[in-house]
């Protein structure tokens, strides 16, 4: 969730009246940012993660486990031991912030100093640190919880929405309470700071009625057939699906966990083809960190969250998501807030943006008319169909060099952040967010230095991952689906090689400066110049040049299997073995080497099925269960059992 504004947030009726104010002043605070800021360069390659947990309490006498509502008692805590988080652990920077999010059993910790923030080491130098201090932000917090409690990082509650799920216990109120819910009651919503419960508050109102989610419950032997549920709700009984497990609250989205990183781009060029870049590749990471077969006490048939999470911050009317005839002037929304995206920004991506684009022709012309180019013109118009939610009422009136207003509750796959303001410290950004939070500390940091180092491959060797947005969209359809990792095949590039020429220099610079090749590395080579094709690029330079305009954006993909795209065929490199050679070709210390290669070990090996996802083992270990009944339903005892081990995993 990153920093939270501080004010006082305005209701719904309030801030539908000023949404169009805030829209043309994000607008123009975006255009100002990308005028003062579009000849910015940053030497310092920095780059951070963020990790969510939840904080649980174990029942031993009767074996049940509750999310534990301490989250505001943990941030008193934190600020009061913070002389504490100075401290080193084996050298390295321990430093941590820690921010609230949207469940009152959440806390989201990053790292208190970037990495690469040396300006001398970039990336590489920094990988070998990932792991200690994610170790540290456990320890800070686990330190701080009672004998029965831990701080676990699980993407999906088992129990969550279930009765009794939270300790203290709390009852759901659904004729009075903020989302109405039958199963979430308010006191899980984070209510240290006003943003989450106004959130909450404001989609059900814009929506006109309370979010809806329906997910396919897994048919087991015993499961009821067909599975249909009864409400004394007029609402669920109009929204539940039969055969699918139904919820009606912001809390089963964003009360998830996930892990997501941000990685501070050269320059604007360098962002925008890293967002482009990274985006295809979104729906690959999200299979392969699938994490979430359990909702409300169910087994599901998905292994994601991010249906779920899109579905619960869904503020569309019916107008808008063509449930209803529409009005004239009113758009329609094809996808929630919370979802991939819909266009690539770079001059590179731009011949893949096969799906309809939705803005507003107004907001298009502002942009242009304050100088920003048509194809990122049309990427924050989009931005800005979107209603705020959440204004305050301290924040309304705000210089044209500032982002608050532009900084929109947009939640997609990948993010485009501008630099806070003209002057600040912080330069252009992407942030990467499909990941599934995993259960310990080195599958975490794996994840996130495997998608580190995926950037240095695509920046230094040119590879081009670059497919045809709608493909991009199936993907993630087909992503979430149950053991997608093993039985789906994906869309990927065919030749990742080909249409990333970079620009050429004189034929001497090119023998100085040919440090990374496809097919190996050499230090003043002597190969000539048309074979030097893939070669790091001085972040002096401009991003790629000669893109191979024959390429058929439509030809150009093929169905892979995940194991195929992480490992490789006898046609395709693999993206495993291609990082293991650029590793090859620069220059790194053996203890990192031995770190970031156990890393590729674990990517590699859960791609080729030689270990299971988490979602899979957890439904494994479920159906394994001496007291499952085969009939999907995952009992208190059950997810016990289940949290016991997976605590017990994090101490391995």
């Amino acid at each position: 969730m990153g920093l939270l504004s501080e004010g006082q947030p305005l209701s719904w009726k309030d801030t539908s009246c000023l949404a169009k104010f805030v829209q043309q002043r994000g607008l123009v605070q975006f255009a100002t940012i990308y005028k003062n800021a579009a000849s910015r360069r940053d030497k310092c390659h920095k780059w951070g993660d963020e990790i969510e947990y939840m904080l649980v309490k174990f029942d031993h006498e009767n074996k049940k486990v509750r999310v534990s509502l301490k989250a505001a008692e943990i941030f008193r805590l934190i600020e009061e031991h913070k002389a504490r988080q100075k401290n080193g652990i084996n050298g390295y920077p321990t430093e941590s912030y820690w921010n609230p999010e949207f469940g009152s059993y959440m806390v989201e910790s990053t790292p208190g100093t970037p990495y690469g923030d040396s300006c001398d080491d970039r990336v590489l130098a920094a990988l070998n640190s990932v792991g200690y201090n994610m170790r540290f932000r456990r320890q800070q917090v686990q330190q701080l919880l009672g004998p029965d409690e831990y701080v676990m990082s699980v993407t999906s509650f088992p129990r969550l929405g279930c009765p009794g799920f939270t300790f203290p216990h709390c009852d759901p109120k659904p004729k009075t309470s903020l989302s109405g819910s039958l199963f979430f009651p308010d006191e899980a919503i984070y209510g240290g700071h006003p943003r989450f419960k106004t959130i909450v508050k404001n989609i059900r109102a814009r929506r006109g009625r309370k979010v809806i989610i329906n997910l396919p419950i897994y048919q087991d032997v015993n499961t009821a057939k067909p599975f249909i549920e009864h409400f004394d709700d007029d609402e669920a009984r109009v929204a539940a699906k039969p055969n699918h497990v139904y919820m009606d609250a912001m809390g089963f989205g964003m009360g998830c966990c996930c892990l997501q990183m941000t990685f501070q781009a050269a320059h604007i060029d360098e962002a925008r083809l890293l967002y482009d870049q990274l985006s295809p590749f979104c729906p690959i990471a999200m299979a392969l960190s699938a994490a979430a077969p359990i909702f409300r006490g169910y087994l599901v048939d998905r292994d994601c969250r991010w249906e779920v999470i899109s579905c619960a911050v869904d503020d569309r009317t019916r107008e808008e998501s063509g449930e209803a005839d529409s009005q004239p002037g009113t758009l329609k929304i094809s996808k929630s807030r919370y979802d991939s995206i819909d266009s690539y920004i770079s001059k590179y991506g731009e011949k893949f943006n096969d799906i309809p684009l939705t803005y507003h022709k107004s907001h298009y012309d502002t942009l242009i008319d304050h100088g920003v180019d048509p194809l990122m013109a049309r990427h924050v118009a989009h931005l800005f169909i979107r209603d705020p939610i959440t204004l305050y009422r301290e924040k309304l009136d705000q210089r044209d060099d500032e982002s608050d207003h532009f900084e929109s509750t947009n939640w997609q796959t990948m993010r485009f952040k501008p630099p806070p303001s003209a002057n600040s410290s912080i330069g252009w950004r992407v942030e990467f967010r499909p990941l599934e939070v995993q259960t310990t500390d080195h599958e975490n940091a794996a994840y996130v230095v495997f998608v580190a180092l995926l950037t240095r491959l695509i920046l230094s060797y040119r590879i081009n991952l670059l497919i045809p947005i709608s493909m991009v969209d199936e993907n993630m359809r087909i992503a979430q689906n149950r053991d997608a990792i093993e039985d789906a095949k994906f869309w990927f590039r065919k030749d990742i090689t080909k249409c990333c020429q970079i620009k050429r220099k004189s034929s001497q610079e090119n023998v100085d400066q040919s440090n990374h090749m496809i097919n190996g590395s050499v230090s003043g080579s002597n190969r000539t110049d048309s074979e030097n094709n893939y070669k790091t690029l001085d972040h002096e330079d401009e991003p790629w040049d000669g893109v191979d305009d024959d390429c058929d954006p439509q030809s150009c993909a093929t169905l892979m299997t995940i194991n195929e795209i992480i490992n490789g065929t006898e046609e395709f490199p693999g993206l495993v073995p291609l990082l293991r050679q650029y590793l090859s070709s620069v220059e790194i210390d053996a203890g990192t080497l031995c770190t970031i290669n156990n890393y590729l070990e674990l990517i590699s090996d859960r791609a080729a099925l030689r270990t299971k996802t988490t979602a899979r083992w957890i439904r494994d270990f479920v159906r394994e269960h001496p007291k499952y009944n085969r009939d999907s339903v995952v009992s208190d005892e059950i997810a016990y059992d289940l949290l016991m081990r997976m605590q017990a995993m994090t101490k391995s």
